[in-house]
């Protein structure tokens, strides 16, 4: 069975692209060179500043999901080590 990483980019306008892949590093090479995702075509990558590791893909796309329906400064907190479990609420049932 497959890992599939959810990771966090961090985009040289400031902007954050949340995505999911099986290997970051070769996602992060296909967003650098253009031939990744729409958005950072215009918004170019600088650095993946967060990653968690999940063990099918309906997790991560469950996680990628959460992550990028929460405000900002709850992402800040999660890159800044606040917890794998910020914004898991509505997952969890709590």
């Amino acid at each position: 069975m497959k890992n599939y990483s959810v990771y966090i980019l961090e985009c040289a306008d400031g902007s954050l692209y949340t995505g999911y892949a099986v290997d970051v590093r070769q996602r992060f090479a296909l967003h650098c060179s253009g031939r990744g995702a729409k958005y950072t075509r215009s918004h170019k990558p600088l650095r993946i500043v967060y990653e968690e590791t999940f063990p099918g893909k309906s997790e991560a796309l469950r996680r990628e999901w959460a992550i990028k329906h929460l405000p900002r400064e709850k992402k800040e907190a999660l890159i800044q080590g606040g917890g794998t479990d910020v914004g898991t609420e509505k997952l969890s049932g709590k």
